[in-house]
């Protein structure tokens, strides 16, 4: 790796998305390094942070905000720092380029076929958001475009349209937001060419993603993080693991064939759905997936008297909230393996963790996103011996 490899990005400070853009990749991964050690310094060490050999262009999800200008021309970007106001963007150095090209595309193809687009303050229009997803290794492509109604015109020549430029495109998707909302998507998907979902493979299996699941965004990192909270885990072949927070399914379905059986519970009922359907679609029968809030699966488990060997969580940026960490004390599993996108939640869990009966015994971060201020970091955490 370069370590003065650099970004620089012409609309930066504008933008703010990145906010370790104009640092050197070897500094980022320096201020990273130190801030994680300075938080869990109280709990245990922090082995060295686990950085990209190439940290460009590695988003396989890109989203861009849709307006239109004074003149009427359409206009993709993101939101200007602070501001609902669209920032224009060609291209960005973390995100898929392919990708880029579509959004391009789209943009185009809206103006070409006077497609209105949704005026925030005004209510009215239909086009708010693009979407769009890449398959890291099976190279698949999903589109989404973010409607404030289900009825797009001219559908079939946009679609031949955006098709004749993109034949790479797996499949689109409308999707229908028509509520005054931050939130980029709606509740409901309708296929409008392909199966309404993409598939690709991480750690050796391969996964449906809809277009509302959660999917770690750089692949590559992915691999490393999965593989790193894997080893930690020590899973031996008897061992029952439930994966919290689980999402379609990725780290519980790697890890099945390393223990008895894998538990996944996860909120999101679609990405629940894709969970089935990916433990399925590899043909692993050890795993059941479970719709619902983890903390009372967790408690409800104690009540039954059911055994629980090792817990795998990966919560939100916010960390876990009380009820879960009560309910993981109960339960008292013999390993727990954290996976934090947030330092400063996971230390404040940690406190609670330890002063369970818990200690934490290994930190590892990963950059899953260079160019930003975000690192994640994994912690093996074992319950204390009398």
């Amino acid at each position: 790796m370069d370590a003065e490899m650099r970004f620089g990005c012409p609309v930066a400070k504008r933008c703010g998305g990145c906010q370790m853009i104009d640092m050197p990749y070897a500094a980022q991964l320096s201020a990273k390094q130190k801030r994680v050690e300075a938080l869990l310094r109280p709990y245990c060490a922090v082995e060295e942070i686990v950085g990209m050999d190439n940290p460009f262009h590695y988003r396989n999800k890109t989203h861009a905000v849709l307006a239109a200008d004074r003149r009427g021309n359409v206009l993709s970007g993101v939101y200007r720092r602070g501001t609902r106001e669209v920032l224009p963007l060609e291209s960005c150095l973390i995100e898929n380029e392919r990708a880029d090209e579509i959004i391009r595309t789209v943009r185009s193809l809206l103006g070409r076929f006077r497609i209105p687009i949704y005026d925030e303050d005004a209510r009215r229009g239909l086009m708010r958001h693009v979407l769009v997803r890449t398959g890291h290794v099976s190279g698949q492509i999903m589109v989404v475009l973010v409607a404030a109604s289900p009825v797009l015109p001219r559908k079939r020549d946009f679609l031949a349209a955006l098709l004749k430029a993109h034949p790479d495109i797996t499949t689109v998707v409308l999707n229908v937001n028509d509520r005054s909302t931050s939130m980029v998507l709606g509740k409901r998907d309708i296929p409008l060419y392909g199966r309404g979902y993409m598939e690709d493979e991480l750690c050796g299996k391969i996964f449906r993603i809809s277009p509302q699941s959660f999917y770690q965004v750089n692949s590559v990192q992915t691999e490393v993080l999965y593989g790193k909270a894997l080893e930690l885990a020590e899973l031996k072949g008897e061992d029952i693991l439930l994966d919290a927070y689980c999402g379609i399914g990725t780290i519980g379905l790697a890890a099945a064939d390393r223990c008895a059986r894998v538990i996944g519970v996860e909120l999101n009922p679609e990405a629940v759905k894709d969970a089935a359907h990916n433990a399925r679609r590899n043909g692993v029968k050890n795993a059941q997936f479970f719709c619902g809030d983890a903390g009372r699966f967790l408690m409800r488990m104690a009540e039954e008297g059911r055994g629980l060997d090792v817990l795998m969580m990966d919560p939100p940026r916010s960390g876990s909230d009380e009820a879960f960490l009560r309910a993981v004390l109960t339960l008292g599993p013999r390993r727990v393996v954290y996976i934090s996108c947030c330092p400063e939640t996971l230390a404040r869990d940690l406190g609670v963790l330890t002063r369970g009966g818990y200690r934490a015994v290994r930190a590892v971060p990963v950059d899953m996103f260079p160019a930003t201020e975000h690192v994640e970091t994994i912690v093996l955490i074992q319950k204390k011996t009398s």
